[in-house]
């Protein structure tokens, strides 16, 4: 299958620390960035866990409890790029035939010792299926990574 650029959502930002805490910051404290209001879950979140290894996942849990494991990790090469599955369907809602998700490839680049480069790609999002359309509008538009990297960005003083 080949990949247009409509099935691709691509982003970068740059951060003022080197690249080991630049990967740190990503995978470490993904639930200090992630929008609260990302939840599929019916209670509020109170913890997102990021597990640092290839068959580990990203989920969120909730004050009641409960787990939405949204996630999958596929690479995890610190610190240089960690890749994950999109398990998420055009509704919304956790997709758990891994042959419809998408996948987020995060590579981090180092500019120089205090600058990196981050950049995002979200591809794959065809596989989706009848409405992929609106997953790729999601993630792209300002409430979807945009705000996702922001809010990461902010992390770092000296980088805003």
């Amino acid at each position: 299958m080949t990949t247009t650029a409509d099935e691709v959502v691509l982003k970068q930002v740059l951060i003022e620390a080197p690249i080991e805490r630049a990967f740190a910051v990503f995978t470490e404290r993904f639930g200090d960035f992630k929008p609260p209001e990302h939840n599929l879950l019916q209670s509020p979140i109170t913890e997102t866990v990021f597990e640092n290894h290839v068959g580990g996942h990203i989920y969120d849990r909730a004050a009641d409890g409960s787990e939405c494991r949204w996630a999958r990790v596929l690479a995890f090469e610190p610190p240089h790029r960690v890749v994950f599955s999109w398990d998420i369907d055009p509704q919304w809602r956790v997709e758990t035939n891994p042959d419809n998700t998408s996948e987020v490839e995060v590579r981090f680049i180092s500019e120089s010792p205090q600058r990196t480069r981050v950049e995002l790609e979200h591809r794959h999002i065809d596989r989706h299926g009848p409405g992929w359309e609106s997953v790729r509008d999601g993630v792209a538009g300002d409430a979807g990574w945009p705000l996702y990297l922001s809010r990461y960005v902010a992390l770092f003083p000296e980088s805003s």
